[in-house]
This record gives structure tokens, C-alpha cells and sequence, in this order.
């Protein structure tokens, strides 16, 4: 791979025309299709999907851990294995990597000896993942949760500027998920980008800036949270109006009408213009502006017919239908 000819600082996550399949004795299967995903340093971006979206395919080609069938990868300006090795990323994964034998302390010591760490930065890392208690403790002794925490430390030893999350708060409780998820906000703060796929749509709503949803190996919705949520349901206007029937009438071509007592509602894509009807010409009032919750928009998103992305290069992206 080639270092991509782009002017300015490396985005943090490059990829272009992403395909990954895999042989079986069925035929081949396509796990990722053409994907293209830009990551800028700096951004905390969660990456949804149904299972068997891509999602984990894209985040193993993102680590270095396959190459893609076809297209391009970059990490950091670099292709992906030597951003790793060279310490630039690190990861959060669901499995594998500890030894059951050895306590949490020795984990970490003896992974901080492959790293240029600097003097104290073991017991740093024990104090952001919350592991004070567990230092003594043989891994295999570790619960699920405690052993995410971990892998959490582990990753943060060299300091990387891109942190890979997959998954990362599986096994742990209420308490543990709050905790971690308190530290990644520093983490961000801080100015590392975090990039992180999960099951738990309340942790993409309320810690990502942005929202990178993947359906068919595809990228069908990317933007903030917020912009998701529109794309996918539009808006759901209401107000409370003098004459239901002749304000149902009005707005019949504007939305989805439908009414409550007094109080008539219009899910739409255009809030505006539906707000501005109820204000000024329907005598409206007690105006209420809501948008869909980030599940509505995943379920809407990745049901069939699929929905496809187009991205306008010089503002967000916008959703389509697919007319393929």
C-alpha cells in the first residue's frame, strides 16, 4: 500500500473502496462491499450495525489483522500493521489476549516492556481503567467485565493516538459501563480519536459525535447522532390547534398526520415548514419539535429495501433511496 496523496494531516481512518470476502464451500461471501469511511483525528465515532454488517471485518482490516480483497487502507497516513506496530493505535477487543496465569499487575508490566513506556505509566493506566483493586488479582480470577477493563489498560500503554473499541463494555455492569465510559470522555478530551462499534445504542446517542451505521457490508448512514435520527424518521411536530380536521386537511401532503384530542402530530421531513403552518396558519400552540430515537433510526436504516449513501464533498452526507 501507498501513503494517500492528500494534502494536510493524515485522517486518522482511510478507507477506500473497502471489499473484503471470504471462500466457503457455498460460494463466496461478501462481508464488506465497497466501503469508504474517513476518520479525521480527533472525532469519537461508533460504528453500528446489524450482526454480520461488517462491522468487525472493517475493524480487523482497520487493526491490520486481514487485508482486504480489494481497495485501499490507510491508518494514520500509514498502511494499518505498521500504524500498529509502530504504536500510533490500539485496541479493545471482546476476546483473546490475556494469560489466565498471570495477575493483572504482571499483564501490564510485562506488555509495558514492549513499549517505550515512560516511568510510571503502569500504575497511570491502572488509575484510568479503575483497576487499584485488581492489580494482586490472577486474570483468570477476573470476571468478563474486570477482564475488559484490562484490555482497556493494556490498550492505553503506548499512548496511541486512535483507539479501536470493539465491543468494549461487553461483561460489564451498569457501575463498570459508567466508569469507562466517564474515562473515555477524557480520553477524548484529551484529543485521541476513539472509534468504536457496540450493541448498546445508548452509548453510539450518548457519547459518539458521530454515527457510522453499516448494513450489507455497506455504509448506509453517517453524520451526528442527531442528523441519523432525521434522515432515517424525519421529525414529529405537534401542536395544539382549534380545528383538528381542517389543520389534518392542511397538512395531509406534508407528513404522516395523525391526532390526538386537540393536539395533532406530523411526522415529517420537513419540520420546518410543518412548524411554520401551525404558528402562522392554523392558530397553533404549545409547539413540540421532536426527533426519533437513534433505534428507530437503526431498525429503519438497515430493514430491507436498503437504504444508500451519497456524500456531497463539501457538506454532510445525505440519505437516499436506493435505486439500484
Amino acid at each position: 500500500m501507498t501513503t494517500p496523496a492528500d494534502t494536510g494531516p493524515a485522517p486518522a481512518i482511510d478507507l477506500r473502496g473497502l471489499r473484503q470476502t471470504f471462500p466457503t464451500r457455498a460460494g463466496e461471501v461478501v462481508a464488506v462491499d465497497h466501503l469508504d469511511l474517513r476518520v479525521g483525528a480527533g472525532e469519537v465515532v461508533a460504528l453500528l450495525g446489524p450482526n454480520g454488517a461488517g462491522k468487525t471485518t472493517t475493524l480487523d482490516v482497520v487493526l491490520g489483522l486481514t487485508r482486504p480483497t480489494a481497495g485501499t487502507a490507510h491508518v494514520l497516513g500509514l498502511p494499518p500493521r505498521q500504524a500498529v506496530q509502530e504504536g500510533r493505535v490500539s485496541a479493545v477487543l471482546q476476546t483473546g489476549g490475556l494469560l489466565a496465569d498471570l495477575t493483572v499487575g504482571e499483564t501490564l508490566r510485562y506488555v509495558a516492556a514492549t513499549y517505550p513506556c515512560p516511568p510510571g505509566r503502569v500504575a497511570e493506566v491502572v488509575e484510568l481503567a479503575g483497576l487499584g483493586d485488581l492489580v494482586r488479582r490472577r486474570v483468570s480470577r477476573c470476571s468478563g467485565g474486570e477482564q475488559q477493563r484490562l484490555r482497556f489498560a493494556l490498550a492505553l500503554l503506548p499512548d496511541p493516538e486512535l483507539l479501536v473499541l470493539d465491543e468494549p463494555t461487553a461483561g460489564m455492569d451498569v457501575a463498570a459501563r459508567r466508569a469507562f465510559w466517564a474515562t473515555m470522555h477524557e480520553e477524548a478530551r484529551r484529543g485521541r480519536t476513539v472509534v468504536f462499534a457496540t450493541h448498546y445504542l445508548e452509548e453510539a446517542d450518548a457519547f459518539a459525535e458521530r454515527i457510522v451505521l453499516v448494513a450489507r457490508g455497506r455504509v448506509v448512514a453517517d453524520g451526528p447522532t442527531g442528523e441519523v435520527r432525521a434522515r432515517a424518521l424525519g421529525r414529529v411536530v405537534s401542536a395544539v390547534v382549534p380545528d383538528v380536521a381542517a389543520a389534518a386537511r392542511r397538512l395531509d401532503g406534508l407528513g404522516e398526520v395523525s391526532t390526538d384530542g386537540g393536539r395533532l402530530r406530523v411526522r415529517t421531513g420537513d419540520a420546518d415548514a410543518v412548524a411554520r403552518a401551525l404558528l402562522t396558519e392554523l392558530d397553533g400552540h404549545d409547539l413540540e419539535v421532536v426527533g426519533g430515537s437513534l433505534e428507530d433510526a437503526f431498525l429503519a436504516l438497515t430493514a430491507d429495501p436498503p437504504a444508500d449513501l451519497t456524500t456531497d464533498p463539501t457538506g454532510p452526507a445525505v440519505l437516499q433511496e436506493e435505486t439500484r
